[in-house]
């Protein structure tokens, strides 16, 4: 007879296997042959990204703790269904999946950014009964210029225009700011999973175009020790764990044994005076499981990867020189803790370095080792289904870009060669490109 354990876990299942690869859940699916216990941490992690945690005292101690200050009620608000955010497009629109970043020059502590002596290193717009949130940030567009391709066929690029309203807790002035709108969730345990030593290789080789690429140095709050970072928009965590529960802290608002320390400054007297949801709110065995998720997330196998269009569009993305910085295969620690994604060849198109992406998207705002013009080269696997899981298609860190055609011609700095060499193909090569893009 089946347990209701084995009836839940067998229902799921079957669920996730309906979903197909082009449904709002293709980036919800567990890696294949997971263990009964091994999916009940699965499950269970993928029920704590999806809560929305409450604000504390409560009687349902298992998930208050939000706040004082936070951003959103869950994970999965910035991330809609593992996928992409979008920034608002009109200024009346508040920022749904989007966040505000946050410093002032100077270093701060263990060489990352300094956090803004009022507001910190976010800006939280919300926060719980008797707490005012920070304030709110005001986000619009202006198209900058067009761009002629080869074929005369014009792109226009539009850059984010930022301000703030009703700030809570005092003038922002000199602020260094960076607008993210929240990142893909997918294929997140494999990146986790390559060696250290492989990204520092990397950066030894010689590259064609001035390729160049440097790991960012970040400090790891679980093990104490300076790391290569891997995640985030510059490479600013080392790990998965440290990411999900810097995450869990910055925009919820909830504290772990990593991050542990409510996110209130010192001129927020009612934050520091708040209730909190236990020392930490977010216990080790719930970090455990939001780990065990976000890391055994499957990556969508690619679609049409054998057509004629296809086929000529890789070929091409690797002769202008994308596939520099765009890496399209890296391999797992064969003796990684997590055995199921241990060993294995992957294919996520990036090298998790920091490039010099050109003064165009330049933030002027400092992170670790990266600076204003220094992003990670983003994975591109499961990009093809952004449109299908995000139900939307905004690209580069501020979603500025509307196609992933403009996210292209945005690309300069170590990139510009190979951008200018998009420029100039023909309409033909230039669509074969980007199928093979949403072939990934």
């Amino acid at each position: 007879m089946k347990t209701k354990l084995a009836i839940v876990l067998a229902l799921a299942a079957k669920f996730a296997l309906a979903q197909g690869d082009g449904s709002t859940e293709a980036f919800s699916q567990p890696v294949p042959g997971l263990s009964d216990a091994e999916r009940e941490h699965f499950f269970s992690g993928r029920s704590l990204v999806r809560q929305s945690w409450i604000a504390a005292p409560s009687t349902d101690e298992q998930f208050d703790g939000l706040g004082p200050l936070y951003n959103r009620l869950a994970c999965i608000s910035c991330h809609p269904h593992n996928g992409r955010g979008q920034p608002p497009e009109t200024a009346d629109e508040r920022m749904l999946s989007m966040l505000v970043r946050l410093s002032v020059p100077g270093k701060g502590e263990h060489g990352g950014p300094k956090p803004h002596p009022a507001y910190g290193g976010q800006l939280n717009e919300e926060g719980i009964p008797g707490v005012p949130g920070e304030g709110r940030a005001i986000l619009t567009w202006r198209e900058v210029t067009k761009v002629t391709l080869a074929d005369g066929e014009q792109v226009s690029l539009r850059e984010p225009m930022l301000k703030f309203a009703e700030l809570a807790y005092g003038p922002i002035a000199s602020v260094l700011s960076s607008l993210r709108v929240g990142e893909q969730m997918v294929g997140m345990g494999y990146l986790d999973a390559v060696p250290a030593e492989t990204l520092e290789a990397m950066t030894k080789e010689t590259k064609p175009d001035g390729v160049r690429g440097r790991v960012n140095r970040v400090w790891n709050p679980e093990t104490k020790h300076m790391e290569v970072g891997r995640f985030g928009y510059k490479a600013n965590m080392p790990t998965l764990r440290a990411q999900s529960a810097g995450a869990f802290n910055g925009d919820l608002g909830i504290t772990s044994l990593l991050f542990p320390d409510e996110n209130c400054t010192p001129v927020q007297k009612a934050c520091q005076k708040a209730p909190n949801g236990g020392s930490p709110e977010l216990t080790a065995k719930q970090l455990n499981e939001v780990e065990f998720y976000l890391a055994h997330l499957v990556v969508p196998p690619r679609r049409g990867a054998d057509a004629p269009k296809i086929s000529s569009g890789e070929t091409l993305f690797a002769q202008i020189g994308c596939a520099s910085c765009h890496r399209p295969e890296l391999k797992t620690d064969p003796n990684w803790r997590f055995p199921r994604l241990a060993g294995q060849t992957i294919r996520p198109y990036t090298d998790l370095l920091v490039h010099d992406m050109g003064k165009g998207l330049s933030d002027h705002r400092p992170d670790g080792l990266a600076n204003g013009r220094e992003w990670r080269t983003p994975p591109l696997w499961g990009i093809g289904l952004t449109h299908a899981v995000s139900e939307s298609g905004f690209y580069l860190h501020d979603g500025r870009a509307r196609s992933l055609v403009e996210a292209i011609v945005w690309h300069g700095g170590e990139a510009k060669k190979a951008r200018d060499r998009f420029v100039g193909m023909g309409k033909g090569e230039r669509d074969a490109l980007i199928a093979f893009l949403n072939s990934l």
